[in-house]
């Protein structure tokens, strides 16, 4: 049968020093650390039999996919599929004492944190994850595909290849990291997960 990788890549780190919750608001760009973030992942893909690439609509993962088109010699194409999870708390800061959450209003958002309550339901995100990961399978047969996303989309394809429930408490998908997923035909045989940003 006939090997294919399918590469995952969360973009690198946003400026974001109102830190909130941006969600899919636009006008949310790459820091000056994650450019360097942008730049070291795409070191991961030189030499690599990439053929096809692909990212969210999102300047963030637009900007990280960048540097990997110039490593790759490929242009990029632009996946609806892959955006971010939509959000009721976009627009707000959701972290640390000062989050908007403690706000009464807001907790009726949180009463099934397994769906999850808040947003986009998570057999939802997977769904268009996996339809994006077949496209770029099937464009790229026999090679490597990259396609830029963000986390939450990630991490519903590393829960299902691990064949655990979408709802979590904790992820492993770091800023401008990359999940791989190895297919031999249309099927899923090995994953793997690097950090090629990891020093920065």
């Amino acid at each position: 049968m006939t090997r294919t990788i399918v590469h995952l890549v969360r973009h690198g780190e946003v400026f974001n020093p109102q830190r909130i919750l941006y969600g899919r608001l636009p006008d949310y760009h790459l820091s000056s650390r994650g450019q360097s973030m942008a730049a070291a992942t795409a070191e991961f893909f030189e030499g690599r039999d990439v053929t096809y690439l692909a990212a969210s609509p999102l300047e963030r993962a637009q900007e990280t996919a960048q540097p990997i088109a110039q490593v790759t010699g490929l242009s990029v194409d632009t996946c609806e599929d892959i955006l971010e999870a939509d959000n009721t708390f976009e627009g707000l800061r959701t972290k640390g004492w000062r989050s908007q959450l403690w706000n009464p209003k807001r907790w009726r958002y949180m009463l099934k944190p397994w769906e999850p309550s808040w947003g986009e339901p998570y057999e939802e995100i997977f769904q268009r994850m996996d339809r994006a990961t077949e496209q770029a399978r099937q464009k790229a047969e026999g090679h490597e595909a990259v396609l830029v996303s963000h986390q939450l989309p990630i991490v519903t394809v590393q829960r299902f290849v691990q064949g655990k429930s979408f709802a979590h408490a904790s992820r492993e998908c770091d800023l401008a990291s990359v999940t791989s997923l190895v297919f031999e035909g249309d099927v899923v045989i090995d994953w793997s997960y690097s950090t090629p940003a990891g020093h920065i």
